[in-house]
């Protein structure tokens, strides 16, 4: 016998999942009427979508950094989805915030842990399924990340999209420790110090440099014999401009076949006396990869408020021993 299901039935489903009113009916009746079974039914519905939505890149979403009462933990948490449109979704935005109060005020320290973690009866994974069921799209959690220090510092971007947290090895500070959430929010470090950086990393950077360094003295070469020869190098720095160039009557045949020849002549004689250059080039190199490091590391990096000074020089100003101790920088797509 077909059970009958009211409007009431199918609102309070509604209220309770946010599901629309004729999936809601057509999980009661599959349900027979037997509303947690119906949730059920719904719960499922979603992870048919996650599972269909698997391969999809969530690349929007909504980045949220926090800091406890006496600043001394700081919690980051990325929420992706597919669209901007889901992103803004009050629904969405409302799950983020209870994921990372929750996960706040239950010291959770990790990711899988916070994705097992149980509210309102449901894990933070069925609640993302249950919202992909809603919303038809892929949502995940692909970083939740926590730092405790002496002193802890959040920055979020306006829009959600960029957040950060920092730990420092001494308490207060505040306005110094901000600056320097704002130094890692504009200029990306890759990693804290140059000692932080694996020494696969390290070898394999100075591998490319050494490499580039070396193109770039058979370059070099290249351009002075063309030089020498009485053409403008950069007349002839392509084959498409060598062309151009003879049409427009800057260079005539006879210099763009010497300026070819030349070319492959340089280069082989220029690639055969590179272990003479050994040392030179070991040295512009390590001169590279300093640069590199100073570029590319946190407390390196020239300070963004005033390049004649870098961020630990900065922290200095504040006090001697005040340096960063560790952070976690998140931004959507990137």
């Amino acid at each position: 016998m077909e059970v009958k299901i009211t409007a009431a039935q199918v609102n309070e489903l509604r209220k309770a999942t946010g599901v629309g009113m004729m999936d809601c009916k057509k999980a009661l009746v599959e349900a027979e009427g037997d509303f947690q079974k119906a949730v059920d039914l719904l719960r499922k519905k979603g992870q048919k979508v996650a599972a269909k939505r698997a391969d999809r890149t969530a690349n929007e979403g909504r980045v949220i950094a926090k800091v406890n009462a006496d600043h001394t933990k700081a919690y980051i948490l990325v929420m992706g989805c597919e669209t901007d449109f889901v992103a803004k979704n009050e629904e969405f935005v409302a799950l983020n915030e209870r994921i990372i109060n929750e996960a706040m005020a239950n010291d959770i320290n990790n990711r899988e842990d916070l994705l097992n973690y149980t509210f309102d009866g449901m894990t933070v994974s069925d609640h993302l399924i249950q919202l992909t069921g809603k919303t038809g799209e892929k949502l995940e959690i692909p970083a939740y990340n926590v730092i405790e220090a002496a002193h802890v510092t959040a920055y979020n971007h306006n829009g959600n999209r960029l957040g950060v947290i920092a730990g420092f090895n001494m308490p207060g500070f505040e306005e110094t420790t901000h600056e320097v959430a704002l130094q890692i929010a504009a200029m990306n470090p890759m990693s804290l110090s140059a000692d932080c950086i694996s020494e696969e990393v390290k070898a394999h950077e100075l591998a490319v440099i050494i490499e580039k360094t070396k193109a770039d003295e058979i370059a070099k070469a290249v351009e002075n014999a063309i030089r020498k020869a009485g053409i403008n190098p950069a007349h002839v720095d392509s084959d498409e401009h060598i062309e151009s160039n003879m049409n427009k009557g800057w260079i005539t045949p006879e210099q763009a076949q010497q300026a070819r020849e030349i070319k492959v002549s340089a280069a082989a004689e220029a690639a055969a006396n590179l272990d003479k250059q050994a040392k030179k080039i070991e040295m512009i190199s390590q001169g590279r990869l300093q640069k590199y490091y100073k570029e590319n590391t946190l407390l390196a990096q020239d300070y963004y408020g005033d390049s004649k000074m870098n961020v630990a020089d900065f922290m200095k100003q504040a006090d001697a021993n005040l340096t960063c101790t560790a952070y976690f920088r998140f931004q959507l797509g990137a």
